[in-house]
């Protein structure tokens, strides 16, 4: 018999995502990966899981299990519901699924991202190291593209198991001070009137995020007026605060284009890039300059 699970309502932005694809943005393919890395390691460590997740949007998606023997299903990431066969069940945490089980997950108090993943491994491709979705590019995971409702993700027959230390924090959570970052290689196009009225004012997160960025409100204006804001093409990263033509920013996330010609003013750093992935649409956030050497100690400790 196979084993695997059959979608029987996917929302926005369901998707297959492992570790991702580091190391390889000279050749134009950003790593992708999961938005909340967080989250997605405490999935695996639930179920003991070495193996790739299926990553779901704000509004969740269900599915059934099927198989002659039992699976061991972990679930993070952000608050939402979980309901196995109509019947609530904790969230974060694991669950034993058997042939037939219907498990439904929908939107919760807090995130927009969450993570299943499951004791046996996700029979995908693996291409260029890795089962990792890039929507944009239509690259990887399963037909290079979201999950829909009708599709079969098919499972090994043997369970797949790693060490339960990998990953061993707590998923991310919204509710954050201020997003801290780097000052970027464009920071000088903007006065230092700009810069200091940049890292005092509030800005909210808009409706347009998705796994390339977050589009944010500017309510205050900070770079109305500004003049210079179009540059010549280089690369950009992870995290890079990009200010638009019309002085909107946007914050660059896993699946973000190769290179981009709008000035980075900053970068969020590394430790912080979960929890802003986490904030819903209509969420405060604030910037908070820091220095590279920081930025690196509180990855070298976990980001704290």
């Amino acid at each position: 018999m196979t084993h695997g699970i059959e979608i029987t309502r996917a929302g926005p932005l369901v998707s297959i995502q492992d570790h991702g694809r580091p190391g390889l943005l000279a050749h134009g393919i950003s790593a992708s990966g999961p938005m909340d890395r967080q989250g997605y390691f405490a999935a695996g460590c639930a179920c003991g899981s070495a193996d790739a997740a299926i990553e779901f949007g704000v509004l969740g998606f269900d599915f059934t299990y099927h198989g002659a023997a039992e699976t061991i299903v972990g679930f993070s990431g952000g608050k939402f519901l979980l309901a196995i066969n109509g019947k609530r069940v904790a969230w974060p945490g694991s669950a034993t699924l058997e042939d037939g089980d219907r498990v439904t997950i929908s939107m919760g108090a807090q995130g927009n991202y969450g993570y299943v993943r499951f004791d046996r491994s996700i029979e995908v491709r693996t291409l260029m190291g890795s089962k990792a979705t890039n929507i944009t590019a239509g690259l990887g995971g399963f037909e290079g593209r979201p999950l829909a409702k009708g599709d079969f993700i098919s499972f090994s027959q043997d369970r797949v198991s790693k060490a339960r230390g990998e990953g061993a924090t707590e998923p991310s959570q919204p509710d954050c001070d201020s997003i801290r970052f780097i000052w970027g290689i464009h920071a000088h196009v903007f006065a230092p009137g700009t810069q200091a009225t940049f890292c005092e004012a509030d800005f909210t997160i808009s409706s347009q995020i998705d796994r390339m960025g977050i589009r944010l409100i500017d309510k205050t204006r900070v770079f109305a007026g500004q003049q210079v804001l179009s540059l010549v093409s280089d690369a950009v990263v992870p995290g890079d605060i990009q200010i638009l033509g019309d002085g909107t920013p946007v914050v660059l996330m896993r699946d973000h284009q190769p290179t981009g010609g709008y000035p980075r003013i900053g970068t969020v750093i590394d430790a912080d890039m979960d929890r802003l992935a986490q904030q819903r649409p209509g969420a405060t956030i604030k910037f908070q300059p820091i220095r590279v050497e920081v930025a690196q100690r509180l990855v070298r400790v976990g980001g704290v």
